[in-house]
């Protein structure tokens, strides 16, 4: 269906698509997406003695059901909905009720044991419980809510649940009616009042003053006429008017209204709502376009998370038919991810060429996938990649390399502290990530030519010179050398008078600040 479909539009927008993607290209592209990391010499190896016509489907069942990969993808993916559920910073402020080691906890778990996506959701929107592990009544899937449920009467937590997971971008219709798309005032008010029957509560250490953890619990809610039998809340017109809402779902033309009731016993709220959202179709057409974009570089609409009538999507036919395979798959995202990695798509090479000079999203241009978009590794990507490489991770144990890990990554997560919680990252060619790629820690480590590093042990297992820059060029870019490659580290070799460690050392440096090195492709 992805490669009738895709093809269809190459026809319809008169496109040639680019052709198909080498193996050592491919093998590094999918290890990048599926684990977050490119692969290790033995891997690239193994995948080339496969002789099979399907060497890149068993590549990708390899990476998804072997039990060697397991923690890898836990790993990676959680990392990735961590970011997305509550931000690079979320967790580090010691104000903040959410436990960043409990999120990951939780989304590692769910991977490891590839839950279901609509059971992940339904957890994470009705989740009770501590956020931090080792305490009493802990579900590390509350950190997704508890620190944006007490603040600006749970805005926050409508807003994220309503983009993350449904894809209606509705954070400006608090105010008033969406100018665009079909979410108005009324029905931002109705889906926010489903979080008012839960708080966030602050748990101190005994003694003090200090905030031990966070714990997220449903309680009874008066409504703001203080009336629990019918818990009303009010808003707003732009005009000065007053008006109410209750808790009502809205799904296309389609409205599902709850009672009023504001007794948790009688109608728990979250729970209401995450039982409509497993109903509805734009939970699955947010994951396939969330999930289609992680892989193929663009996804259906832009931004991702925007779904409504007034933002079209390139492929409606495809994304809809994604959607439907993936519920009937029962949400399986392993599943969504062999399809999406054994499209034809996926296979090609990231070529601009004649054929398909129109096929250009940067420029504002529809993507027609008639090639692979190049893009930047993210942070993560990059320092597990270097990890890989070189062995260039600090001693210790996981908790400790863990943390050294977050410290490096942290150095590039600028918070805006605005209502919506937003933030951004410098690790986009700026300043800050070039020095660091220069000369920072990570990158020192990578070139070190100690005993026992990485360039010392390549040195001393290689044949010669030539077949030490060869390892160099496997190990970080899943390729060999090219012939003006070796030249220029026989010159190097002849300016380092001969030194075989410093002539690496200066490729290493150069092959890991290269743009082919940082770049998925």
């Amino acid at each position: 269906m992805i490669n009738q479909l895709i093809q269809r539009g190459w026809a319809d927008y008169e496109v040639r698509p680019a052709g198909e993607v080498d193996d050592g290209a491919w093998c590094r592209r999918v290890y990048l997406d599926v684990i977050g990391r490119i692969p290790t010499v033995e891997e690239l190896a193994e995948f080339k003695s496969d002789r099979s016509s399907d060497r890149r489907a068993n590549l990708v069942d390899r990476l998804l059901h072997d039990d060697q990969y397991t923690e890898e993808y836990a790993r990676h993916w959680s990392t990735v909905w961590t970011n997305l559920l509550i931000g690079r910073s979320g967790g580090s402020d010691r104000r903040s009720l959410v436990s960043r080691d409990g999120m990951q906890k939780y989304l590692r778990d769910s991977f490891a044991s590839n839950k279901p996506y609509n059971k992940m959701v339904y957890e994470l929107v009705t989740a009770t419980g501590s956020a931090k592990p080792g305490t009493d009544r802990f579900n590390g899937a509350v950190n997704f809510l508890i620190d944006k449920v007490n603040e600006e009467k749970a805005t926050l937590a409508t807003s994220s649940t309503t983009r993350i997971f449904l894809g209606q971008q509705v954070q400006c219709t608090q105010c008033h009616n969406h100018p665009f798309n079909q979410w108005k005032q009324q029905r931002f008010w109705e889906f926010n009042s489903f979080f008012r029957q839960t708080r966030g509560l602050r748990r101190f250490v005994d003694g003090t003053n200090d905030i031990d953890h966070g714990e997220l619990i449903d309680q009874d809610y008066a409504g703001e006429a203080n009336d629990p039998e019918d818990a009303m809340i009010f808003y707003e017109l732009r005009n000065g008017l007053t008006k109410v809402a209750y808790p009502k779902f809205s799904d296309g033309e389609k409205e599902y209204e709850i009672g009023p009731s504001g007794f948790v016993d009688e109608v728990n709220r979250r729970s209401e709502l995450a039982r409509l959202m497993m109903q509805s179709e734009s939970l699955d057409k947010m994951i396939v376009n969330r999930m289609w974009s992680m892989f193929m570089g663009h996804g259906f609409t832009r931004p991702i998370d925007d779904l409504g009538p007034h933002n079209p999507s390139t492929h409606p036919e495809l994304l809809a038919g994604l959607g439907e395979a993936f519920r009937h798959s029962s949400y399986d995202l392993k599943s969504l991810i062999t399809w999406i990695t054994s499209s034809r798509p996926y296979q090609l090479d990231a070529t601009l060429g004649s054929g398909n000079e129109s096929d250009d999203p940067s420029i504002g241009e529809p993507p027609k996938f008639s090639r692979f978009y190049l893009r930047q590794m993210s942070a993560e990507q990059l320092y597990q990649s270097m990890v890989t490489a070189t062995d260039a991770s600090g001693s210790g144990s996981y908790e400790e390399q863990e943390r050294e890990r977050r410290r490096w990554l942290q150095q590039f997560v600028v918070a805006f502290g605005t209502d919506e919680g937003d933030e951004a990252t410098t690790f986009n060619g700026s300043i800050p990530q070039a020095l660091m790629l220069f000369n920072g820690d990570l990158t020192k480590n990578a070139i070190s030519t100690k005993q026992g590093s990485f360039l010392d042990r390549l040195a001393d297992n290689s044949k010669s010179p030539q077949d030490a820059v060869k390892g160099l060029f496997l190990a970080g870019l899943s390729r060999r050398p090219e012939r003006k490659e070796l030249q220029i580290a026989s010159k190097l070799l002849v300016a380092r008078e001969g030194d075989v460690k410093e002539m690496m050392q200066d490729m290493w440096w150069a092959i890991i600040n290269s743009n082919e090195f940082i770049l998925q492709h």
